[in-house]
């Protein structure tokens, strides 16, 4: 880990705040887990599932769909929880448990460049996790593209910067890598639900649906289903979107310690 705060000592200003992240970029990349987990694993999990014949049959009861048509935006929301809940937090606990964080408060890089790289290198792994799900669903499954592109693009570009906001709370609230791991896991679960992973959530009952939406995954799910379809996002979800992604950073802002 030496790498990541060796490298900017002699960079002043946004030379600096470069150098972090392409040190981070590096060792992001030596990491195969994270790689893999949050880039490949969503894209899998769409392979394995539109592999079953029942997934490609329309069913009623999603107003048409298949389940694979529906299960492209829960994969590209799986992609954001694992980087958010089960990657960023443990890292940046870490760095801050062993003193990395207070080390560069001495150097001309200050420690929130840190975490603004890892915010900036999560969200772009998770956005090329999100195409990666759409091209696969497109040129495998037939699934079509967004009909409402730009609705779909705010509505990505909301869920991420959410999920990335959740990862910095619990970041914020966790004061040892232990702890993060444990919170992050505990959170997960929940996420993985609202998101729609084990029921999309225009398959679940009317009550819990509208339970689920008010979470910001189950929002993010009905958004990106709806831009999907053609229509532009409900208001409200984008709404429960920006209203959580404030609420969540101004926490993490609240709450964060450099050491």
């Amino acid at each position: 880990m030496t790498t990541a705060v060796a490298a900017p000592h002699t960079a002043t200003g946004p030379k600096a705040s470069s150098a972090v992240l392409r040190a981070e970029l590096r060792l992001f990349r030596r990491e195969p887990g994270a790689v893999f987990w949050i880039m490949a694993f969503p894209t899998l999990l769409l392979t394995l599932l539109g592999s079953i014949p029942s997934f490609r049959e329309t069913d009623a009861s999603l107003g048409g769909l298949r389940l694979v048509d529906a299960y492209v935006p829960v994969t590209v929301l799986l992609s954001l929880i694992m980087a958010g809940l089960q990657a960023m937090p443990p890292l940046l606990t870490g760095y801050r448990e062993r003193g990395i964080l207070r080390r560069m408060s001495a150097t001309p890089v200050r420690p929130s460049a840190v975490l603004g790289a890892q915010m900036g290198i999560y969200g772009t792994a998770a956005l090329v996790s999100a195409l990666l799900s759409l091209t696969v669903g497109r040129l495998v499954f037939d699934v079509p593209l967004p009909r409402q592109a730009v609705g779909y693009a705010i509505a990505l570009l909301l869920a991420i910067l959410c999920g990335l906001s959740l990862g910095a709370l619990v970041s914020a609230l966790a004061r040892t890598t232990k702890a993060a791991t444990a919170i992050g896991s505990a959170v997960f679960f929940p996420m993985m639900f609202s998101a729609g992973v084990w029921l999309p959530v225009q398959a679940m009952p009317d009550t819990l649906a509208r339970i689920v939406e008010i979470a910001p995954l189950g929002a993010a799910a009905q958004a990106l289903g709806d831009a999907a379809a053609g229509d532009w996002p409900s208001l409200g979800h984008l709404g429960v979107l920006l209203a959580w992604t404030v609420l969540l950073s101004a926490g993490a802002a609240r709450w964060f310690r450099w050491e």
